[in-house]
């Protein structure tokens, strides 16, 4: 079993690696006059609402390179030259690592330097030269305006053409890598679809505090790598020069629910779903320190199964075969020996989750910016037995389930990153980000220590009590630490990226299928209630639920329950050359390393690969 689980462990990591992507944009271009290039002309763009300034003076050839700007605006673009009129482009948004080419022209003006103002808007041409693959930019305006039910960043990446938001170019979901403010995103070990809070249907952040959202399928860029579906790349938002906020609330309950389908009366139970949440942003220091935080709560419950017990009904529409006097007995003989089913019907299930973020941009000078990001998740989703591991296990028309064969899940995560932006002069830029990540991921059944219970009817499953088999101390701890490093040389036509990036990923997964015997493989089947009630009356039940309880006291006790642990990176290095041929061509060379690293797990991995 460890040797499967290490296996696993080892593919899916180096089949997902998700190195750090990009949080900001670019621009560049040329400053000349009618005759040739401008050296020495100075550009600046304003972000209009921070006042935050970026500037630079052009080079040789007249060209110019702004990095590391904050996404979208409005910025403003001021370009000056002595002895010529100077030029003003208003209303520039900027998107998720977009480089904007923006190139101008100057007029000789001896006698005055009055500016001449030109707007910006209206500059979208049909090809985004700023682009070296497919992709999908999604601002903030469009999320503010699509309707979502889910709350949910899959709502909007399905924009991207060919895809339903989950799955790019045929590929599975867990080959995506999803990142917020360059942070990993993705569960390494690769549960559920992959991102913090998939199994607990919790989104991992709030969509009120997502600025901007970017989808490559295939972009041609060295530094971007860990996928082969598509990179998703979300931004948060950050604070102004003013204060901004929002609040909202959704409440649904059993009075805005339906109760009948066709001419099926299903169950009426008191259900519940209340969600809310606020953000803040402004500044600590005007033009020079931002803040911005959000936080969302979700409490939710929902009916397990829409199936009752049968009462003499007709099978169907809502009515299972198994007799509730069947059940009833069931749960009498389980407490006549000190053990608590719960009820088989009217179930409900709680969804419940908190997320939080919290965001600091810091203009440290004129060349050099700091974002420190902190989001947490904490998340729980009450389920029913599974549903058709090793055998049906329900709840549905043919069997149904006690609700202390159910369990909880958690997915709880906590990541902070933090990005410090510098230029240097008007050459050379770098852009480092370190990063930390821990998800927490655990069940919490319903049952006390048991085995699983199958009881059988005409030779398939009736009635499913005891403990979830896939929950016996079953808990998944990860945690990431990341580092990218891109320096950028800006020389005339040609931009050259040098850059490397490294990333740890620990796992300690204990998961013990067979913990209290091998009732999970049908060895602990009844054939009938009689049956099941034999063993009853003969002692058989009581000491099978005995001996689990021993086992669990034993193994909390001498810590010995299946542990599987490892300690694996990865190092990348790479080096790229964009050159611009001309104002509509685009060259991009480069070359990338990737290289495991086993650490302290390097004789399991020779072992087990």
């Amino acid at each position: 079993m460890i040797k499967q689980l290490l296996l696993g462990t080892f593919i899916l990591m180096f089949s997902l690696s998700a190195f750090a992507q990009v949080t900001t944009a670019s621009i560049k271009g040329v400053v000349k006059d009618d005759k040739a290039a401008l050296p020495g002309a100075t550009v600046v763009a304003t972000h209009t609402p921070s006042g935050t300034q970026y500037a630079t003076v052009t080079q040789e050839d007249g060209s110019y390179h702004i990095p590391n700007m904050r996404i979208g605006g409005p910025y403003t673009i001021d370009v000056r030259f002595v002895g010529y009129a100077s030029t003003k482009d208003e209303g520039i948004f900027l998107q998720i690592g977009q480089k904007l080419k923006l190139n101008y022209v100057l007029k000789a003006d001896n006698t005055t330097l009055d500016e001449v103002v030109v707007s910006a808007q209206g500059k979208t041409a049909l090809i985004n030269k700023g682009r070296t693959g497919a992709s999908t930019n999604i601002n903030n305006e469009v999320i503010k305006t699509l309707p979502t039910i889910s709350r949910s960043i899959n709502d909007f990446t399905r924009l991207t053409p060919g895809s339903d938001g989950l799955s790019y170019g045929g590929r599975n979901s867990l080959m995506n890598n999803l990142s917020l403010d360059g942070s990993i995103f993705n569960s390494p070990f690769g549960l559920g679809d992959g991102t913090p809070g998939g199994q607990t249907n919790a989104q991992p952040i709030s969509l009120d505090a997502i600025d901007q959202i970017q989808v490559d399928l295939a972009p041609y860029d060295v530094t971007v790598a860990g996928f082969t579906g598509a990179a998703i790349n979300a931004v948060t938002k950050s604070g102004t020069n003013e204060f901004h906020g929002s609040a909202f609330g959704f409440f649904r309950n059993q009075n805005l629910t339906g109760t009948k389908v066709a001419d099926a009366q299903l169950l009426e139970v008191d259900l519940k779903h209340i969600q809310t949440g606020a953000s803040i942003g402004g500044p600590l220091i005007k033009d020079k320190l931002f803040f911005f935080v959000n936080g969302e709560i979700e409490r939710r419950s929902d009916l397990s199964t829409a199936f009752r017990a049968n009462r003499g009904e007709p099978v169907g529409n809502g009515i299972s075969r198994v007799l509730a006097s069947d059940l009833d007995k069931v749960s009498s003989l389980l407490k006549s020996i000190g053990y608590e089913t719960g009820p088989y019907e009217n179930i409900l299930l709680n969804t419940d989750n908190e997320k939080f973020i919290a965001k600091l941009d810091w203009n440290i000078n004129a060349n050099h910016s700091l974002t420190a990001t902190y989001n947490i998740l904490n998340s729980s989703r009450q389920k029913p037995a599974h549903p058709v591991a090793f055998t049906r296990r329900g709840p549905d028309q043919t069997t149904l389930q006690f609700a202390n064969s159910g369990y909880t899940q958690h997915n709880n995560l906590q990541s902070g990153i933090v990005e410090l932006k510098s230029r240097f002069g008007n050459k050379y830029s770098n852009n480092l980000q370190v990063g930390f990540t821990n998800f927490d991921d655990f069940r919490s059944p319903e049952s006390v220590p048991a085995p699983p219970i199958t009881i059988r009817k005409d030779g398939v499953p009736y009635i499913i009590a005891g403990h979830e088999p896939f929950s016996i101390h079953n808990i998944l701890d990860q945690q990431v630490f990341q580092i990218t490093n891109n320096f950028k040389i800006f020389s005339g036509k040609h931009i050259f990226t040098i850059g490397g990036a490294f990333e740890k990923f620990s796992f300690q997964n204990s998961f013990n299928l067979f913990g209290y015997g091998l009732g999970a493989l049908g060895f602990m089947n009844y054939q009938s209630v009689d049956d099941f009630e034999t063993a009853i009356n003969n002692g058989k039940v009581a000491a099978d639920i005995a001996s689990a309880q021993s086992t669990f006291e034993t193994n909390n006790r001498d810590n010995t329950w299946s542990l599987a642990e490892s300690n694996v990176g990865q190092i990348a290095l790479y080096g790229q050359d964009e050159l611009s041929v001309n104002n509509n061509l685009t060259l991009t060379f480069g070359i990338r390393f990737d290289k495991p690293e086993f650490f302290n797990t390097s004789q399991l991995a020779k072992e087990n690969i």
